[in-house]
């Protein structure tokens, strides 16, 4: 082969390589989660019962009631990698879309049964898991606010205060909050998933964390 020809290939070659190789790294190019408002309603008492079940209180014997989920999901960071001992605050509305909170105006019923908080750890994949029960949708200053679960995430000097939805929610085309965010707070909607207990509903969702 002709020096100046073979020179042309390899060059040819190596660009080629290098092309694959930036496409590899846009692939697990990860665009970070949104961040969202808290609301008011964060738990007084965050002491009581913290555990990953919320649909289960200790000393009770009764379930939480409504549709009973389960929530698995990873956080990483903005190159894919996964993020180990992330911690992870979870709060909610119970199904008829009520907080256990003094000052939310809602007179739908408390539900003695349910949790309403957690706090969790990822592991060294990056993983974390719960179940608790579908929160209810409530109306509020801004409108009716679909159904959703409230976090706050922190690893080191990271830190996301965010919200996670639900895919095939009406009221995800209608919520100010969502509408406000645009086209973004479709990395907030989770995925349906395959549920380990029978009759619950699966979700998958990641958390990326800037930074």
């Amino acid at each position: 082969m002709h020096a100046t020809h073979r020179r042309a290939v390899l060059l040819g070659a190596a660009g080629l390589a290098a092309a694959c190789a930036d496409a590899r790294q846009a692939e697990t190019a990860q665009t970070p989660t949104p961040a969202e408002m808290a609301g008011p309603f964060f738990p007084v008492d965050t002491a009581i019962e913290n555990d990953i079940d919320l649909t289960r209180l200790a000393g009770r014997s009764e379930r939480a009631a409504g549709q009973v989920i389960e929530v698995r999901g990873r956080v990483v960071d903005a190159r894919g990698a996964p993020i180990t001992n992330a911690r992870l605050e979870l709060w909610q509305a119970n199904a008829a879309g009520r907080y256990a909170h003094p000052e939310d105006p809602a007179t739908q019923p408390l539900d003695p049964n349910f949790q309403g908080y957690a706090l969790m750890q990822t592991g060294a994949d990056g993983v974390f898991r719960f179940t608790t029960v579908k929160p209810g949708a409530y109306n509020s200053p801004v409108g009716i606010r679909t159904p959703h679960l409230h976090w706050k995430v922190a690893a080191g000097t990271r830190v996301l205060t965010t919200q996670m939805y639900f895919p095939g929610e009406a009221q995800n085309e209608t919520d100010g909050l969502m509408r406000a965010m645009g086209d973004p707070a479709r990395a907030l909607i989770a995925a349906s998933a395959t549920a380990q207990e029978q009759g619950a509903l699966g979700y998958a969702w990641t958390i990326v964390l800037a930074g």
